[in-house]
């Protein structure tokens, strides 16, 4: 794996990197040599923050620690990104094409996890065509943390969710 590490509101130590290394050198098993995986390190106030994305053929692989100790967020994220490759794995449909970034080794790792992802609800509503302010408002006005709608624009289905920090973003379909 090629590791691409940044730093920002923080100098990345080469005890951060050594980490890192050890930490996510665990995942190399579960990748191809080429695979790249980018690294950013993270401080706002008294929060440490690492964020880890790998990308891969039509996927991407991303995970998000916070707490006060760099170095437990470090411990934290290869769990994180170990578990969500296995549920990636188990949900593959063309092992060929879909998983050149994952190794031949894991792909043919027997698997005993037997996750299952169970839908519980299914709701549907009506979507009538507004602009992302009025889903924002729609959204707050509901407590949900993200808003399904018709755009009124385009009429294509988007999405706006809040964000950790308190603004809102917008998902549009990109075709």
């Amino acid at each position: 794996m090629r590791y691409i590490i940044s730093g920002r509101n923080i100098d990345v130590t080469e005890g951060l990197k050594s980490a890192i290394y050890e930490k996510l050198g665990k995942l190399e098993r579960y990748f191809t040599p080429e695979t790249e995986v980018h690294v950013t390190f993270s401080v706002e106030k008294e929060r440490q923050k690492i964020e880890v994305t790998i990308p891969m053929k039509g996927n991407i692989v991303r995970a998000e620690q916070v707490s006060s100790d760099m170095y437990a967020s470090i411990d934290m994220i290869e769990e994180v990104i170990e578990r969500q490759l296995r549920k990636y794995k188990n949900k593959l449909v063309d092992q060929k094409q879909s998983a050149q970034s994952l190794s031949q080794v894991f792909l043919e790792e027997e698997e005993h996890d037997d996750e299952e992802i169970v839908i519980s609800k299914v709701k549907h509503f009506a979507m009538k065509p507004m602009d992302a302010e009025e889903a924002c408002v729609q959204m707050e006005l509901l407590g949900h943390s993200f808003y399904v709608f018709r755009s009124a624009e385009t009429d294509e289905v988007n999405v706006v969710y809040k964000r950790g920090n308190g603004t809102y973003g917008l998902i549009e379909p990109e075709f």
